[in-house]
C-alpha cells in the first residue's frame, strides 16, 4: 500500500535517525517544502567534536519547574536544531516549510522552528515535557500534528 505524504516523510525521518551518534536519543528530522526534502538532521555532536557513541555521554542534572530531577546529555544537538543549522549553512530558507520529527520538539527547538518560519510540525509521538512547546506553537500559529499518542522518554531521565 502506498503511504500518504506524512507517512512517507516520517519513514524517511526514521532512516535519517539511524545516523544519530547518541544512543539515548536516536532521533532524526526532515524539513520539507513543496513535498521536497530541503534539509535533514539527526541527534549528534557538532561537526568535529567527539560523539557520545565514541567517548560516552556528557550528562548534566536538570531540575524541572516541578522539582523533578533528571539527567540530560549535553554533548549533542537535537535533530531539529541540526536540520535547521544545515539549512542555514547551505542558504536554504525554511519559511512555510514542514518539519517531520520523532517526538514533539523541546522548548528550544520550538523557538527555532517559530523563528525560521516553519509553519507545520509533524511529530511521530508525544514528548513528556512538551506543553510549553504546544502553547508556543498555538500562539505563533504553527500547526502541530502528533501521529501516535505514545509518550517518548529516555533511559536515565
Amino acid at each position: 500500500m502506498r503511504p500518504d505524504w506524512d507517512q512517507y516523510f516520517i519513514d524517511m525521518m526514521d532512516t535519517v535517525a539511524t545516523r544519530a551518534t547518541c544512543d539515548r536519543g536516536r532521533s532524526g528530522c526532515i524539513i520539507v517544502k513543496d513535498k521536497r526534502i530541503v534539509s535533514t538532521g539527526y541527534v549528534g555532536s557538532p561537526s568535529g567534536l567527539d560523539h557520545c557513541d565514541d567517548v560516552g555521554h556528557l550528562m548534566k542534572q536538570v531540575v524541572d519547574d516541578d522539582g523533578t530531577t533528571r539527567q540530560h546529555c549535553m554533548r549533542t544537538i537535537h535533530a531539529e536544531q541540526n536540520a535547521i543549522c544545515q539549512a542555514a549553512r547551505h542558504g536554504i530558507a525554511l519559511e512555510g516549510s514542514t518539519l517531520y520529527c520523532k517526538m514533539e520538539p523541546c522548548r528550544v527547538c520550538a523557538m527555532l522552528i517559530i523563528s525560521c518560519g516553519i509553519k507545520t510540525v509533524i511529530a511521530k509521538s508525544m514528548y513528556h515535557a512538551a506543553q510549553e512547546t504546544r502553547d508556543m506553537f498555538k500562539q505563533a500559529g504553527v500547526k502541530m500534528t502528533v501521529l501516535d499518542q505514545t509518550i517518548e522518554g529516555y533511559d536515565n531521565q
